[in-house]
């Protein structure tokens, strides 16, 4: 075949690409990008500023952003726009499920529209009264708790969950039942029970400090925790469990950056669900972190309304890898009580993973999990590639639905195969 056919082949290829990719194109356009709001999110700061009569500077105060949560629904509607029945709900719940949120976080929040991403996962609504089935433990924690405020599930890795504070109550959360009517960290003494449970457990090799939000401890009070675990000859992995990258950036400081470079290999894991969470602060925050050598992947959930969607996800996955954070999970909705209008169907998480591969690069596709009812585990779930197989053959389905055929040849001992390989180079004069 000459060189220009090859070409000719090659164009015609691209071409048929091309048009795979474009139903993406034109969704994409239409998809709301933090990166691209910033205008709007700053005369939504503005006028959150003037409402709770405070000043740019105190703005990028990650203390002050605590200190002024929105908790009051009165507040709230100076806001955003609620009517009476909006309020009596809101009110209502107060005393079922906790609710507030960050000024920075509600300046993410579109005032007008109801169905805004960040209002349905930041703000309460009736469909937490009304679907208020599931359990409020469907992972079954306190049965996986052997010592102190650890969580264990796996041979060689635990949770220690060192507070229930946040930044911004999420409406999916699946630890909703700890987090009660006020703050709390763990005592010292508990956290100390869950330190010397890892040492008395040499097959621990990987630790996960998170909570609540892990990061809305103070500097030396987290640092006392990683200090503590990084003394365990065994450990080998600290990783820390945080949304502040999506609901309080500021937390992301030069000081905190510096105190986590002391105890590497120490990763994060965030949890963004919509490209409009990715911000030009989030983005700061996370090339902060990057800089500082810590690697960051993504844990989003699959939320009805919010990111059941296969080309928000795309989009979501591709704004998180120009901040330089790794999609790591999708995780189907937990069955938590007061949540279940978030649900979606596996059917839909798995139309999404079918679409992610071969229309976007490997780095940009996490890996679906459904977690086990009653605290079994985490499962992953993908779509079925390999159709059939036989002696030394499988058949599969590419990810444009070619069925092909493929040898699927046993492996023999490497040092089997070198040393035959010598004596029948030799005997045929190859070798040697």
């Amino acid at each position: 075949m000459q060189k220009a056919d090859r070409r000719e082949i090659a164009l015609k290829r691209a071409q048929e690409l091309k048009g795979k990719i474009r139903d993406y194109i034109e969704a994409k356009a239409k998809i709301p990008k933090g990166l691209e709001m910033q205008s709007r999110f700053e005369e939504n700061k503005r006028k959150l500023l003037k409402i709770l009569n405070a000043a740019e500077d105190n703005w990028n105060d990650w203390h002050w952003q605590l200190k002024n949560m929105i908790k009051d629904v009165d507040v709230l509607s100076q806001f955003i726009e609620l009517d009476e029945e909006d309020k009596r709900i809101f009110k209502k719940l107060s005393s079922l499920y906790r609710w507030a949120v960050s000024p920075y976080y509600a300046s993410l929040m579109d005032a007008k529209d109801p169905f805004d991403p960040i209002r349905l996962m930041g703000l309460p609504s009736a469909a937490e009264l009304v679907y208020d089935i599931g359990e409020m433990d469907p992972m079954r924690e306190e049965y996986t708790n052997p010592a102190g405020c650890i969580t264990r599930r796996y041979p060689d890795r635990l949770i220690i969950n060192v507070t229930n504070r946040c930044a911004n109550f999420c409406r999916f959360c699946q630890r909703r039942r700890n987090i009660g009517q006020m703050d709390r960290n763990q005592p010292k003494s508990v956290i100390q029970e869950s330190i010397e449970y890892i040492k008395q457990n040499p097959e621990i090799r990987d630790v996960l400090i998170t909570g609540g939000d892990a990061l809305l401890l103070e500097d030396h009070e987290l640092e006392w925790i990683i200090s503590q675990v990084r003394a365990i000859p065994h450990v080998e992995i600290i990783r820390i469990g945080t949304r502040s990258l999506v609901t309080l950036p500021m937390r992301i400081t030069p000081q905190l950056c510096k105190m986590l470079k002391k105890y590497h290999p120490i990763y994060v894991n965030t949890h963004f669900n919509h490209p409009k969470e990715v911000t030009e602060d989030a983005k700061r925050a996370a090339e902060m972190l990057a800089d500082s050598g810590i690697p960051i992947g993504n844990q989003m959930v699959l939320l009805n309304g919010v990111n059941n969607d296969k080309h928000v996800v795309m989009c979501l996955n591709h704004e998180l890898l120009k901040i330089r954070i790794k999609p790591y999970y999708i995780f189907h909705p937990k069955q938590v009580r007061g949540t279940m209008h978030f649900q979606c169907s596996i059917d839909e998480g798995m139309e999404i993973m079918e679409y992610l591969r071969g229309n976007t690069s490997g780095l940009a596709i996490p890996t679906y999990i459904v977690n086990a009812p009653g605290g079994l585990g985490k499962t992953p779930i993908l779509p079925t590639y390999l159709i059939s197989r036989g002696p030394g053959y499988v058949v599969l389905r590419t990810w444009e639905g070619e069925i092909v055929k493929c040898r699927n040849l046993p492996s023999k001992d490497i040092k089997t195969i070198i040393k035959e390989s010598k004596q029948q180079g030799q005997s045929k004069g190859i070798a040697g």
